[in-house]
């Protein structure tokens, strides 16, 4: 019989805290009947966002094209959307049960490059864009193809989404991290990106890429056109490929801030000798549609003979999911101006993105207001990234610590706390250590995807519990 032993050590070493065991046990008491609020994952659908009414009638009709000779179900359904699913199946009439191109269905990557051409005012082409499982299946593509021995490694952010972190190791790869800047709105330092890399070659290492989440996840920050540059002209000294996570960008709620695509600035730079990989993804934005896996990666600065061979990775799994293509292709081609679905579509994503700007509001304000919590407001995406602090064991010597001890120290310390604010509150967020954070520090991720009513909850029921756990905590210490 099989054992641990015997799996590959790389699994072994891999995490992915996002649902490690605080959501398992949530997943139990929830089971017993305790009522759970879960702001662990970005995942919208699960946390009552109603699907579009445009994406959904238009997968209903091309997963099930006989719907289109049925006028009795059709006088539901816009005349644009009826006419568009006919058009879609004429273009592919082997409808969504049959393998594709290996990079995807060509009109939606047709349909991607000229999404790209409108957001970006820039040249795209098809031809490097491949449609994949999600974002996700795109990064680790990306991982895979640029990993080419044990010593190669990728600087990724402190804190980052687990994803990078786990895939690396899975692969058999080396972590660069580089500490993002909370005082500084989570923007990147030069400084530090510099101290990164020379540390890690120091340490006979080769960096090979940098990633970059934007707008971030687990910070909610959106970066500055500036900080965009001085990325771009980092990865150009080093001679890195920039892997730019942009899968949040729709998802900007600060007026005061602007998301600009690694794709945009780079041709505005006139940079031709970086690569880029850029990803995005169906999960996020207003669709929020995660089950359907469906999102692309665009290649810039890339050779034909190198595409040909991430071709051929993709290849490798036959062709991403085919309504996970069609999701997209309705994501970067939604309903125009003057069609009958326009007005719906238009009203129920202002609906979303205006109810998820209220509550990063209704987060930045109230968690600051807790003593011993502080939060750099999220600008975008789905999360926030709260600071708190805990009292200390005076017996112990903090000082006296290696780095080492003093992260396995506070892992522990944040792992506890959220354990018990689970516990005791039902409220599922992911611990600070499972991301990442300056030693030293203690943090929690938690989304604000949940109903307004329940982010009131949630902030009150938290401000309960980090009074008491501190209390209790001093008095342990006695």
């Amino acid at each position: 019989m099989i054992n641990k032993t015997l799996l590959n050590p790389n699994l072994l070493k891999a995490e992915y805290a996002v649902r490690g065991p605080i959501v398992i046990r949530a997943q139990q008491l929830e089971e017993k009947g305790k009522k759970i609020i879960y702001c662990n994952i970005g995942n919208p659908q699960a946390l009552k966002q109603k699907p579009l009414t445009f994406i959904r009638q238009m997968l209903s009709l091309i997963e099930n094209p006989e719907l289109l000779d049925k006028p009795e179900i059709l006088k539901y359904y816009s005349n644009d959307i009826i006419n568009r699913a006919k058009e879609f199946l004429i273009k592919h009439p082997h409808g969504t049960g049959a393998y594709t191109q290996s990079a995807g269905i060509p009109f939606i990557k047709q349909a991607v490059a000229e999404f790209i051409k409108r957001r970006d005012n820039i040249p795209a082409n098809k031809d490097f864009i491949i449609l994949t499982d999600g974002a996700s299946k795109g990064v680790q593509g990306a991982l895979m193809a640029l990993l080419k021995s044990p010593n190669d490694g990728f600087m990724i952010p402190i804190p980052q989404y687990p994803l990078y972190s786990a895939s690396i190791e899975l692969y058999g790869g080396k972590q660069i991290g580089y500490y993002i800047d909370e005082t500084g709105k989570w923007q990147l330092n030069e400084d530090v990106l510099e101290k990164s890399i020379s540390n890690a070659k120091m340490n006979s290492l080769n960096p090979v890429a940098i990633a970059v989440i934007n707008p971030g996840n687990p910070t909610g920050a959106v970066l500055s056109l500036e900080n965009i540059k001085m990325i771009i002209n980092f990865a150009k000294k080093h001679s890195l490929s920039i892997l730019a996570d942009e899968v949040y960008q729709e998802n900007v709620y600060d007026s005061s801030v602007k998301f600009y695509s690694f794709a945009k600035v780079m041709h505005e730079m006139n940079v031709n000798d970086v690569s880029l990989f850029s990803f995005h993804s169906v999960s996020k934005g207003f669709l929020g549609e995660c089950g359907h896996r469906g999102g692309y990666t665009e290649f810039r600065n890339m050779p034909p003979d190198v595409m040909a061979e991430l071709v051929k990775l993709q290849s490798i799994s036959l062709c991403a999911n085919v309504v996970g293509q069609v999701a997209t292709y309705l994501m970067v081609s939604p309903p125009r101006e003057g069609d009958e679905s326009y007005q719906l579509y238009i009203s129920e994503r202002d609906s979303i993105l205006s109810d998820l700007k209220t509550k990063a509001e209704i987060l930045g304000r109230e968690i600051n207001k807790i003593p011993g919590m502080s939060l750099e407001s999220p600008q975008g995406a789905m999360y926030a990234f709260v600071k708190f602090e805990l009292p200390h064991d005076p017996k112990l010597n903090l000082n006296a610590m290696n780095e080492e001890s003093r992260i396995a120290y506070e892992a522990k310390r944040d792992s506890d706390y959220c354990m018990s604010l689970l516990e005791e509150t039902g409220i599922c967020v992911v611990p600070g250590s499972g991301f990442g954070q300056i030693p030293g520090t203690l943090h929690f991720r938690t989304t604000f995807l949940p109903p307004q009513n329940e982010i009131q909850e949630f902030v009150e029921k938290l401000k309960n519990f980090h009074i008491t756990y501190g209390k209790r905590l001093n008095e342990s210490y006695k």
